[in-house]
């Protein structure tokens, strides 16, 4: 059964700030970017184990799929993929995303 894939208005909010940075230099880039995060987000309903755990916080729940430069953050519950954030791969995971950030 496919999970159902809840995007958190944080991950919304770093999409869309993602895509305004990447179109300034290149609209096109930002489209590839954009459609390569929504494409990897919809795998995950049908393959919700299948990014890594965070090693930042070793919680099996917590897990992450990489695109291009950017670990998409994601917490597996039962019948549902929560899509946390969306974090740049040279930025301190730990100063953007916290323990008090996660869910339960």
């Amino acid at each position: 059964m496919a999970h159902k894939v809840i995007w958190a208005p944080r991950a919304l909010a770093a999409l869309e700030d993602i895509v305004q940075y990447i179109e300034k230099d290149s609209p096109a880039n930002a489209a590839a970017v954009a459609q390569r995060v929504v494409g990897a987000a919809d795998r995950l309903a049908d393959f919700p184990r299948m990014g890594r755990v965070v090693p930042e916080f070793e919680r099996e729940d917590i897990r992450e799929v990489l695109v291009f430069r950017y670990r998409v953050i994601y917490r597996v519950r039962q019948h549902a993929v929560d899509l946390l954030d969306i974090v740049h791969g040279a930025r301190d995971l730990r100063r953007t995303l916290t323990e008090n950030d996660l869910p339960g």
